[in-house]
């Protein structure tokens, strides 16, 4: 006779991935730091018992991210006392550290993905190591 209420059948650990999906995602964390530290942090997230080559690159690339944001609330916050200290004129500078702030992002981010691409572990030059 069968159950009348069968158990769920327990949750498949999910596959580990090859080394060239590895790489990809890799490649993918650095690459959505373009956009914002969100796309590093989704893969770290859901890569990270997946893959060695993931895990790893998408934690850099989420520190480099973390990092930025950091540098642009703080020059935020520093503009808004300056822009007022010296009557708006600052507001011109924090808007050209602003955007060098993002270039920079963006410049890094590319090259990170390049090097993760092809299976080559990347280092930014400057990082807050916060997630460990």
């Amino acid at each position: 006779m069968t159950d009348a209420n069968p158990q769920p059948a327990a949750p498949q650990p999910a596959a580990q991935l090859t080394t060239a999906e590895d790489n990809q995602w890799a490649s993918f964390a650095h690459l959505g730091g373009i956009l914002s530290f969100l796309p590093s942090l989704i893969i770290w997230l859901i890569f990270k018992d997946r893959g060695t080559f993931t895990n790893v690159e998408a934690k850099e690339a989420l520190n480099f991210q973390i990092t930025l944001a950091i540098a642009q609330v703080a020059l935020f916050i520093l503009g808004l006392i300056l822009s007022i200290v010296t009557f708006g004129l600052f507001a011109i500078i924090q808007g050209l550290l602003s955007f060098a702030i993002w270039a920079v992002g963006v410049i890094y981010s590319i090259i990170a993905f390049t090097k993760a691409k092809d299976g080559t572990s990347y280092r930014y030059p400057f990082a807050l190591r916060l997630v460990k």
